[in-house]
């Protein structure tokens, strides 16, 4: 069965561009709620989102993505091999991302895609600029890349923007 968040009834729940989440315009302050929902998110084919919890569905409104990116850890030792980046979620949940997921959008806000690739997350303008000083930039391309254990990982447009 293919599920469609648009045909559930609606649960009130709103994420925020930075990550709140609220329910009927207030925010949402008990972490374990939050932390359950984050456990039974899920999206469907077209990427709108919804809670599935046991028998009951709902769909919730996101205004950007479900997930932002708080805080960025680099860790390992250049020419070693063993270079990470990780990444602080507003789940609480911390996670090596795959930089060549990283993308940017015609705003310059920037995503990359976590959860196993399984979801997009937006970096907050504190996590933005942490990661954005290893970047480099190449001329010849015009583009701007991160390099990790001697791969280029070129930030790429989101969306054709």
């Amino acid at each position: 069965m293919t599920i469609r968040a648009e045909d559930l009834p609606p649960s009130y729940i709103r994420i925020d561009r930075d990550g709140t989440w609220h329910y009927k315009g207030n925010e949402m302050f008990r972490k374990d709620i939050v932390k359950l929902f984050y456990e039974n998110l899920k999206r469907d084919e077209t990427g709108r989102y919804y809670i599935a919890l046991e028998n009951d569905l709902a769909s919730l409104e996101v205004e950007d993505t479900a997930y932002v990116v708080r805080a960025v850890y680099r860790s390992g030792t250049p020419g070693e091999g063993n270079e990470r980046i990780a990444v602080l979620l507003n789940d609480e949940t911390q996670e090596e991302i795959d930089c060549g997921t990283l993308c940017i959008n015609k705003d310059n806000v920037l995503y990359c895609s976590v959860k196993p690739g399984r979801h997009p997350a937006r970096f907050l303008r504190p996590s933005y600029y942490q990661i954005a000083e290893t970047f480099d930039y190449d001329e010849s391309r015009d583009s701007y890349f991160l390099c990790l254990n001697g791969t280029r990982y070129y930030i790429r447009n989101r969306d054709g923007a």
